[in-house]
């Protein structure tokens, strides 16, 4: 049996697709972020040319994330890796390793100066983050940095979109610059001696040194370890001490330690803060311009109480 030109055409159309996924994604640019906050970093610099997918999802905490035998066959069918770098996810080089990845690899803080990471709190051991706070995306001005490599290493990767891309970075760079300017404007409502914030952990420091505010925390940068009851005490007492009337909790972070410094220290317990993690679509931190408007917003108001 002879089936029509029409019929056999197709058939041979949707082999190749399933040959080719990215046949499916309409050539679009296949592009694997580490976490969520770079994959809203690349979609805005990829626009409609690139497809992202996320290892570690909103909400979710990459200090302990550990990747699934489906990860690495996900970042094989990506040809640009996106990590942070400044050893905030050691596990993506292990997986790039591992999967027997040959694309591109973008390092987003590339070319940022670290800033030396607080010790952790109450421990005798150390970190892979202990010589660098990897948290380079809480200042936004560090930001503009990570969009300029995003749009070098998807042009390299993709040559033809190489215009489009420096586009979209400058369009993103008037953003942030604007982003920027408010955070100040914000700030400057607050006195200098109540810019005095506690969080889940250490997660704020370039923030802090950009805006001059005073973050406390019981975790140090990474939170794949529980602070000692001694340095939550000492916390505690120095709550009490400063006079600081807000804690807040981090979004990917266990609420119960930070409701526990907040009923030991007398302090009311504020809204979410998003520090490593966007929150899911439809929430107050679903992009990371969102995001930080939501977090001083919340952080100014904390503050006022002081």
């Amino acid at each position: 049996m002879h089936l029509p030109l029409h019929r056999r055409t197709f058939g041979l159309l949707a082999l190749a697709a399933l040959a080719h996924p990215a046949a499916r994604a309409a050539d679009k640019l296949p592009v694997t972020a580490s976490f969520s906050i770079l994959a809203d970093l690349v979609a805005v610099v990829g626009g409609d040319r690139v497809s992202v997918h996320t290892l570690v999802g909103p909400d979710e905490d990459a200090h302990v994330f550990e990747p699934r035998p489906a990860d690495a066959k996900r970042l094989l069918q990506s040809r640009v890796l996106v990590i942070n770098g400044l050893g905030f996810e050691p596990w993506a080089a292990k997986l790039a390793r591992s999967a027997g990845f040959k694309g591109e690899t973008v390092v987003a803080a590339g070319g940022i100066k670290p800033r030396a990471s607080a010790p952790e709190k109450g421990h005798g051991h150390s970190h892979a983050h202990d010589a660098a706070d990897p948290h380079a995306w809480q200042n936004p001005n560090n930001v503009a940095r990570y969009v300029h490599n995003i749009a070098a290493g998807l042009s390299r990767t993709d040559p033809a979109g190489a215009t489009t891309y420096a586009a979209n970075r400058d369009a993103y760079l008037t953003e942030l610059q604007a982003l920027d300017a408010w955070i100040r404007t914000q700030l400057a409502a607050v006195p200098a001696a109540q810019r005095k914030v506690i969080t889940s952990h250490d997660a704020f420091g370039y923030f802090a040194a950009e805006y001059q505010v005073r973050f406390l925390a019981a975790q140090g940068v990474s939170t794949d370890s529980a602070p000692s009851a001694k340095a939550v005490g000492e916390l505690v007492r120095q709550i009490r001490r400063e006079k600081i009337r807000t804690v807040f909790v981090e979004n990917m972070s266990d609420p119960k330690l930070v409701a526990q410094l907040g009923k030991d220290a007398g302090a009311t317990v504020g809204g979410s803060l998003y520090s490593d993690a966007l929150s899911a679509a439809g929430k107050p931190g679903a992009t990371y311009l969102q995001m930080m408007r939501h977090n001083v917003a919340q952080l100014v108001q904390g503050m006022q109480l002081n």
